[in-house]
């Protein structure tokens, strides 16, 4: 694909993220003030906030405390969404277990689960941090290479 239509389509993308919210504890509210709130308008972003399931969105926001039992229904969440697919662990509890990384229940990170593309950190992080987190998955998007993505190779972010 021509290097020119391959930046159009992923500027076309970097601006129409399409938001699903998996809140899972106190995380969950920050992230509610980040996407709800007129304050930390994330529609000027390009990010609309309120699909009504996993199999309209291009990304997922993990908010929280992971456990064990959990685990199951993430993978199943991340299965329905539609190729492309983004992944932001949002908070010290989804990034790597948090204070409760030594519960025999608790998983130690998203990310063994399901992979992750942007770390926000902060126990609990700010709104600010979230939307932060927005822009680096943007500028992450913009740069893709979708001929390696629709041949299946490793993305090559640079």
């Amino acid at each position: 694909m021509p290097k020119s239509i391959g930046k159009l389509l992923n500027m076309s993308r970097k601006y129409s993220i399409w938001a699903y919210q998996w809140g899972l504890a106190c995380c969950a509210i920050e992230m509610g003030a980040a996407f709800a709130s007129p304050r930390y308008d994330v529609m000027r972003l390009g990010v609309i906030p309120f699909p009504a399931t996993p199999r309209q969105a291009d990304l997922v926001v993990i908010a929280g405390t992971v456990t064990d039992k959990l685990s199951p229904a993430v993978l199943r969440l991340y299965e329905q969404m539609p190729d492309p697919k983004y992944v932001i662990s949002m908070g010290s509890c989804a990034n790597c277990g948090g204070p409760y990384w030594d519960s025999y229940s608790v998983t130690k990170g998203v990310d063994q689960i399901i992979p992750v593309d942007v770390y926000v950190p902060g126990c609990p992080p700010r709104p600010e941090a979230l939307l932060e987190g927005v822009v680096l998955l943007q500028e992450r998007i913009l740069n893709e290479d979708m001929s390696a993505r629709w041949k299946g190779d490793p993305i090559v972010v640079g």
